[in-house]
């Protein structure tokens, strides 16, 4: 997972990155990671079921789908701040005291 640069100061003439377009399902399926994939397809699962020509029997598929999307980039997030690739929110291990039992 990515990797948090400290915070700096910003040069006066300084422009902000551009930001990153997402990839496309298909771009990222053949060289993402699995949470790329994971985002692009709940993009795309997303305009379906925000499209109002969706049919009505297709809705119910699409909304689980979406959630059940949702629920794995969660999941992966997770596991990425559990293993300290993200860990500045997840609170460090106390050291060991047998007393205490």
């Amino acid at each position: 997972m990515a990797v948090r640069k400290p915070l700096r100061v910003v040069a006066p003439n300084e422009a902000p990155p551009a930001p990153k377009r997402p990839k496309t399902v298909t771009e990222a399926a053949k060289n993402g990671t699995p949470r790329e994939l994971l985002v692009a397809m709940r993009d795309r699962v997303a305009v379906a079921v925000e499209n109002p020509n969706t049919a009505a029997r297709d809705l119910a598929s699409l909304t689980k789908r979406l959630r059940e999307i949702a629920l794995d980039i969660e999941s992966i997030d997770l596991r990425a701040r559990e293993e300290g690739s993200d860990a500045e929110d997840v609170a460090a291990d106390e050291a060991w005291n047998a007393a205490a039992l």
